[in-house]
């Protein structure tokens, strides 16, 4: 790669100017393959998947990103294995937004890893910053939700549907609200609860399923 000051101060969580990238380093590839994306027929999951393999830095396996969707870069954006994000979420990755294994997003999710400096001559000079996103391991964000620059948010966690999260989410809690904060730790009881019910609609698809032979 050829040696692009601003783009190595991007990926690096320093200030840059984003008008200074060179052109081959640039987000227009990744806006492109969002655009073709977009304008798929919805039924056309394989190409759709495809795409969305091409467009994103790693796409594990049992991955869907329902569209639309939207990104900066698209190529900074690391998914593990069996995601699923529902439609009009935002990668907003001038920094790497790295997600684990079996996380499900609900619609309209942002993943912000921009960031401008809080003095406002220095944000006047187009100067900017991003820092990166950790989702770990089935972690469930709820619909409408913002995530912000140097956010981790930890395994098992759940993001209450509305919440901006602009701190480190502890794993085994629920946050919500703006900020969000710690609503409750996630309890045995909890998985007691829906293991129990896992079991009784399983049991209730096996009974329908031999009564339709």
């Amino acid at each position: 790669m050829k040696e692009d000051f601003d783009y190595q101060a991007m990926l690096a969580g320093q200030l840059y100017q984003a008008a200074g990238i060179l052109p081959e380093n640039g987000s227009a590839e990744g806006k492109k393959r969002v655009q073709e994306i977009n304008h798929l027929p919805v039924d056309d999951r394989e190409r759709i998947i495809a795409k969305e393999k091409a467009l994103f830095g790693k796409f594990g396996q049992h991955c869907f990103v329902q569209p639309p969707l939207y990104v900066d870069y698209g190529r900074h954006v690391e998914i593990g294995d069996h995601f699923y994000a529902n439609m009009d979420c935002i990668f907003l990755d001038v920094n790497k937004i790295l997600i684990g294994d079996y996380v499900m997003v609900g619609p309209r999710v942002s993943f912000y890893t921009a960031g401008h400096p809080i003095d406002s001559v220095v944000r006047s000079q187009d100067l900017e910053f991003g820092l990166p996103i950790t989702v770990e391991d089935y972690v469930w964000i709820g619909g409408n939700s913002t995530i912000l620059p140097g956010v981790t948010i930890g395994k098992h966690a759940i993001v209450a549907a509305g919440s901006v999260v602009t701190k480190d989410v502890p794993p085994n809690t629920i946050v919500g609200g703006n900020p969000a904060r710690v609503i409750r730790e996630i309890q045995p009881a909890d998985k007691e609860h829906w293991e129990t019910a896992a079991q009784l609609y399983h049991q209730k698809r096996a009974d329908w399923q031999k009564q339709q032979k």
